[in-house]
């Protein structure tokens, strides 16, 4: 899958690095942990924590251990590398994922929702922000940010405070984020107009929704009409809804409603129905936007490409270790899970960079395969002593990365 070019991943570190001011006033000794580790994680096959690192390495557990205790901007990081990569059809996706964790002194440690198991269970919970460009149909890691657990925590609030804090970030991309059904509160869509931005998400199928009156006004007293009637969403009326996409699979009806839950707010809601081969009704989904000029095509294929976050956290627990950190400390915690997430963005930009694979697949496990072997060419060439640019040793060497890969 990946050419022979392993010195373009620390020359992608570095490039990525260097335009940042915090990674610029950091001394030399800490730039060359943030790259060796970022390296590190790029190469190690298997689980990564602490003990790991020292075995691929010429630096003990110890010296990890306390140099993950140091904050590291990586929303900073990855929002300099992805910048100038993604389209202008971009969209920040959010998302918590389950961390699996044993024990009782970890920060953070509680009950928490696994989409994979469908019930809580005890671990911990990362909060994800990811840059989804849909012309590519792909997600870049921005940042992750571990939820705490307190009695008094409503996570509801949490979440929403998060977007407060980091929407600066987000404004650099775009104005829309998206996010699944459990977002569609009231809370949420006031926090992203509070803070200049659009909301797109999925209603519940019972959701209170009312036409907007159009009518000629009453010259009676009393307030103005304010609804014509209810929306039945297996029943929208053509007088208000528009047919903007009409296959044999699907059909998007559209139009601006009140939605209650909203504290009687006006949504942009696009209707899709769902066929099968035989044209029998599969499905039928309430997508909105709070961008009342919104494309409704774009309100169906933002939400549906936001699921690109969940290959995000596929990739980084199967790969790069998400779930393998054996620290209990809470900026240990943040540095591992941002670090493996990361490594993902460096691997989906080499794969964009690199022209020969630009009709191929993304394969994060060929990335891996090959900067593995080629870590662990550099250590044989190295012990012994091995000349690597002989005409001979080139061609075998760039035939020793390539072994075991899935797309050559």
């Amino acid at each position: 899958m990946i050419n022979n070019s392993y010195p373009n991943c620390k020359e992608l570190i570095v490039r990525a690095l260097s335009g940042l001011e915090i990674f610029e006033t950091l001394k030399e000794c800490r730039k060359n942990f943030i790259i060796s580790v970022l390296i590190c994680f790029s190469s190690i096959k298997g689980k990564i924590n602490f003990l790991q690192l020292e075995r691929f390495s010429d630096k003990c557990e110890q010296y990890f251990r306390i140099n993950f205790e140091n904050k590291f901007n990586f929303q900073g990081l990855n929002l300099a590398m992805i910048k100038e990569r993604v389209s202008s059809e971009c969209l920040i996706a959010f998302d918590p994922s389950y961390i699996p964790k044993s024990g009782k002194k970890t920060y953070g440690l509680g009950m928490y929702w696994s989409g994979c198991a469908g019930k809580p269970k005890w671990g911990l919970d990362i909060c994800g922000f990811a840059a989804v460009d849909t012309k590519m149909n792909t997600a870049f890691h921005l940042n992750a940010i571990q939820t705490p657990k307190s009695k008094d925590t409503n996570l509801l609030h949490y979440y929403c405070q998060l977007i407060k804090e980091n929407y600066l970030y987000f404004k650099e991309l775009t104005a829309y984020l998206v996010a699944d059904s459990y977002f569609a509160k009231c809370e949420v869509v006031q926090t992203m107009t509070a803070v200049g931005m659009h909301f797109i998400s999925r209603l519940r199928d019972d959701a209170a929704l009312f036409y907007p009156y159009n009518g000629p006004k009453s010259s009676g007293r009393g307030a103005p009409k304010k609804y014509a009637g209810k929306v039945n969403p297996k029943e929208p009326d053509m007088s208000f809804f528009t047919l903007c996409y009409n296959t044999a699979e699907l059909k998007v009806y559209n139009a601006t409603v009140y939605c209650m839950a909203f504290d009687k707010r006006k949504i942009n809601l696009s209707i899709a129905v769902f066929y099968n081969k035989n044209g029998k009704e599969v499905a039928r989904k309430l997508y909105f936007s709070t961008d009342l000029e919104m494309n409704p095509m774009k309100i169906v294929s933002y939400y549906r490409s936001r699921f690109q976050i969940e290959f995000l956290y596929r990739d980084a627990k199967q790969h790069c270790g998400l779930e393998d950190c054996q620290a209990r400390s809470k900026n240990k915690l943040n540095f591992h899970f941002n670090v493996a997430l990361t490594i993902v963005n460096l691997a989906k930009i080499q794969w964009l960079d690199n022209k020969e694979l630009a009709n191929e697949p993304f394969s994060m496990a060929d990335f891996k395969t090959f900067y593995h072997n080629k870590l662990l060419l550099d250590r044989f060439l190295s012990v012994f002593a091995i000349n690597p640019n002989t005409t001979k040793n080139k061609q075998k060497i760039k035939e020793l990365a390539k072994y075991g890969l899935i797309a050559t």
